[in-house]
């Protein structure tokens, strides 16, 4: 059972670490002015949403899964663990949303402002954070 939790931890690191940079290379694509570096932030945002977040995000929800079905009558009896998987739900979103973000850059990159994406790079720390707090803390009300 460590060893799931152990790949399920370290797939969840990876997956995160996507969604922190992926929105950083849409800031630089954003404000690139020049074909040369909008095509060359296109094959950066390829490379990892395809090559490491998204693989990344299927092992960790699979890894989760497992664990859970181990220990479900467990898990699913703690009000933390509904609100837990209600913010991986909502992680999985935002990785659909920063899938779509990289197409509509891919056709336009002046279509949201740096600003924007500088913003929108915030949302996965507040989910990191409720998640981790939920996992570790376990609390009760």
């Amino acid at each position: 059972m460590l060893w799931i939790k152990a790949f399920h931890v370290i797939f969840m690191v990876c997956w995160f670490s996507g969604l922190f940079y992926l929105p950083r290379l849409f800031v630089y694509h954003s404000m690139s002015e020049d074909q040369i570096s909008k095509d060359r932030f296109c094959i950066m945002e390829r490379k990892l949403f395809w090559g490491i977040t998204t693989p990344s995000a299927i092992a960790t929800i699979l890894f989760g899964i497992w664990l859970l079905t181990v220990n479900w009558s467990y898990f699913m009896s703690w009000w933390w663990m509904h609100v837990k998987l209600g913010l991986v739900g909502l992680l999985i979103a935002y990785h659909v949303s920063c899938w779509w973000y990289m197409k509509k850059l891919k056709e336009d990159s002046t279509f949201k402002t740096h600003l924007f994406f500088r913003l929108y790079n915030e949302l996965p720390v507040l989910i990191l954070v409720g998640t981790v707090i939920l996992i570790v803390v376990k609390p009760t009300i």
